[in-house]
């Protein structure tokens, strides 16, 4: 049986302030505007001052593992969360949201993946009761998505987002009317005899349906580093709230970090060596079993190293270019 930290009441309480956090959220962005760069460090502040402060409390409460445990979770969640911005990014644009609706969308987005990732967890908690061989199946999920993200890195390839092909807007469409133009921060709108859904209907659902994608690796990610359901929440929700302030202050620079998807592979690789190497430690004690300290260290090096080798690969871009002309 899995070991959590948390009470029945640490949960209704860890619940609520987040209903809390996003009622805020809401408030905060129920007069749409194009988010200043002052405005989004704040945030991004303040919801890293959040965790950091969580993680202390868990410490004083509940000693060293479970806290190195949460800051470790947090770090790998964060850092898979820099690159669905990018996707987010994209989608965006794609859907050609006005500047002044973008934090809506995303907070939307945000909610939606707060949901999904409680399911996720819930189900991942009760796959690993059912034994040991969940840890390999976790293993080799984040393995074979590690290869494809470097391979991917290798190849350069892209994402592209092309809305006419993608199913979820191609049902909608079918299913619903859709208003040419925005109407503010509405998602539907009455016209004629019936209601009809605004764009900003229509990419808050891309962004949701992307965001069950991302929700396949991050969960796994995470129970690499914990077997405790509350601690794997926590570092989801903690990294997710701080998304919509993030994106604002990394939008014009996100594509600079251009060998993040290098690191985010080793990151990956790592965590699913630990998953496996955990479940072979079941059935040979001799092998050895990854500390989390070296999880948090290897991930720390590796951040560090992709964000180095991404502004000298930069300046050295910068330094070769001759404008034509």
């Amino acid at each position: 049986m899995l070991h959590s930290i948390a009470s029945p009441q640490l949960w209704v309480i860890t619940v609520a302030a987040l209903v809390a956090l996003l009622a805020a959220d809401f408030v905060v962005t129920h007069r749409p505007h194009d988010v200043p760069m002052r405005e989004a460090i704040g945030w991004s502040v303040f919801y890293l001052t959040l965790p950091a402060l969580f993680g202390l409390v868990v410490w004083h409460a509940y000693g060293s593992e479970p806290a190195v445990e949460f800051y470790t979770g947090f770090v790998v969640e964060k850092s898979l969360s820099v690159d669905n911005l990018f996707v987010f990014m994209l989608l965006l644009a794609a859907f050609a949201v006005p500047p002044a609706l973008a934090q809506r969308v995303l907070l939307y987005g945000i909610a939606g993946a707060l949901v999904l990732r409680g399911i996720f967890i819930a189900a991942g908690a009760a796959v690993l009761e059912t034994g040991t061989w969940a840890f390999l199946l976790f293993g080799a999920v984040l393995l074979a998505t590690a290869c494809k993200v470097v391979r991917d890195a290798v190849r350069h390839q892209e994402y592209h987002v092309d809305i006419d092909k993608m199913r979820s807007v191609r049902l909608i469409r079918r299913v619903f009317p859709v208003t040419a133009q925005y109407h503010g921060g509405r998602l539907t709108v009455r016209q004629g005899m019936r209601r009809a859904l605004t764009p900003l209907a229509v990419v808050v659902i891309a962004v949701f349906m992307t965001d069950i994608v991302f929700a396949f690796d991050s969960v796994p990610a995470v129970y690499g580093v914990t077997e405790d359901p509350y601690l794997v929440f926590a570092t989801n929700a903690f990294a997710l709230l701080g998304l919509r302030a993030l994106y604002f202050v990394l939008r014009n620079v996100l594509d600079r970090v251009r060998h993040l998807d290098y690191g985010l592979g080793v990151i990956l690789a790592f965590i699913g060596v630990k998953l496996v190497l955990h479940w072979a430690h079941g059935l040979w004690p001799s092998l050895p079993e990854l500390p989390t300290t070296l999880s948090l260290a290897v991930i720390a090096v590796t951040l560090a190293a992709v964000t180095a080798t991404s502004m000298v690969a930069n300046r050295r871009e910068a330094a070769s270019y001759t404008p034509q002309g």
